[in-house]
């Protein structure tokens, strides 16, 4: 995690902002204390890929198509 000083991050906030959007964490310090940390909100944060997996995998176990197939949902959905 990097840190800026206050007066640098004030100037270029628009940057830093698009670099927070790319998942960076970014710590604000006035006269070298820690007072923010800028940091993407928790619906855009990068999750492990193993984990996403891992949660799919779940999600197949406890939800089933009760015999239908893809294609027949397709179709019904066209109709």
């Amino acid at each position: 995690m990097e840190s800026i000083g206050a007066y640098e991050a004030k100037t270029h906030l628009p940057k830093l902002l698009e670099r927070v959007i790319k998942g960076e964490r970014i710590t604000i310090t006035k006269h070298g204390v820690p007072v923010a940390v800028l940091q993407p909100p928790p619906h855009l944060r990068k999750t492990e890929p193993k984990k996403v997996i891992a949660e799919l995998r779940k999600f197949r176990e406890q939800h089933t198509l009760k015999g239908l197939s893809l294609r027949d949902m397709i179709e019904e959905g066209r109709r």
